[in-house]
């Protein structure tokens, strides 16, 4: 049987929690599974990266190697430190010879002192480090890939990367009418306004073309759980991975968060399916993915899932202790009948 082939799209914990889940069908519908990554992200590792070295932001796309990490001892150990965060070395602990300047001492003697590598997380730096030797990020995440037993592909939606800016009313609490512009990710993220307009930076960047074969070649396109508008929305305002989504032949599924986000307060879930089609108005959708808690009432959702001409699927996807994330094995199992049905 010919394996069936699923591009997922997203960044950060909202694909990675996908693609877990895909691990779990994968040995049940034979997957070949492959990440399309946003590469907008300007905070934290990634933005320091970013902003001193340049290339593409590391940190959602070694979320996406390590979601797809093998299984053997090895591999796990290496995915375990490719998530390794290095802490900031306590004050107390400096070398004898690291002394301050005169008259600038700690005042808190326990506080962390300075460094370059506190906050990176391993794989960021191994990543980076494959981009400047090998000169291409696709080649390096393949190897990187590699490295980790990887039962996938990761690839960015675009070789180069992005900026994300977004038109949000009430962004300044003390005007809650005006509309401001918001630039980059990690501000669009936690903004507290509603986000009433996106867009990238520049404006149309060219796609990663091996992405664009994937998409091309795809039984199956997956669109979250992820930050809708930093995370799923941003692979819609690419001008031509939006014309290969809306011309490939595949099946299309969305799979709904089981909250909103900052960046999204305000949003039903309805309101999230309705975004896809604003932003993206020839898009076709096959089915819905949601839990049952999560929709509430679900007629609204029918709605806007039908708007889309998909179908509603409500299934128990989130983990048991009530925390809104979604369980990797329960999402999977969910997954199984959808993407093992035929047309």
């Amino acid at each position: 049987m010919t394996a069936r082939r699923v591009v997922a799209f997203g960044g950060g914990h909202g694909l990675s929690a996908s693609l877990r889940a895909l691990r779990h069908c994968a040995p049940e519908l034979d997957l070949d599974i492959t990440a399309v990554v946003t590469v907008g992200d300007d905070g934290g590792s990634s933005g320091r990266l970013r902003a001193e070295r340049g290339g593409l932001p590391p940190g959602d796309l070694r979320q996406a190697l390590v979601a797809l990490a093998g299984d053997h001892p090895a591999t796990r150990r290496s995915a375990g430190l490719f998530q390794h965060r290095f802490a900031a070395v306590p004050a107390n602990d400096a070398p004898a010879n690291d002394v301050p300047p005169l008259g600038e001492t700690d005042a808190d003697p326990a506080a962390a002192r300075a460094d370059g590598l506190a906050g990176h997380a391993v794989g960021n730096l191994v990543l980076c480090g494959l981009m400047e030797l090998l000169g291409d990020p696709v080649a390096a995440l393949e190897h990187a890939g590699a490295m980790l037993g990887a039962v996938g592909r990761v690839l960015p939606m675009s070789r180069q990367p992005v900026g994300i800016e977004a038109r949000v009313r009430g962004a300044d609490p003390a005007a809650p009418d005006e509309v401001r512009t918001v630039r980059g990710q990690h501000q669009v993220a936690v903004t507290t306004g509603r986000v009433e307009s996106l867009r990238l930076t520049p404006a149309a960047p060219a796609a990663c073309a091996e992405a664009l074969a994937a998409i091309g070649a795809a039984d199956w396109l997956i669109f979250g759980p992820g930050s809708w508008y930093t995370s799923v929305l941003p692979h819609l305002l690419v001008p031509q991975l939006a014309d290969a989504i809306v011309s490939s032949p595949a099946r299309r599924l969305v799979t709904l968060n089981l909250a909103a986000e900052k960046e999204t307060l305000g949003l039903s879930v309805a309101d999230h399916l309705a975004a896809l089609r604003w932003y993206l108005p020839e898009l076709k959708v096959d089915l819905v993915l949601a839990d049952a808690k999560a929709v509430g009432d679900p007629e609204p959702v029918e709605r806007a899932a039908e708007s889309l001409g998909a179908r509603l699927v409500l299934a128990p996807v989130a983990v048991t202790d009530g925390t809104p994330r979604h369980d990797p094995a329960a999402l999977g199992a969910a997954l199984v009948p959808v993407l093992g049905a035929d047309r």
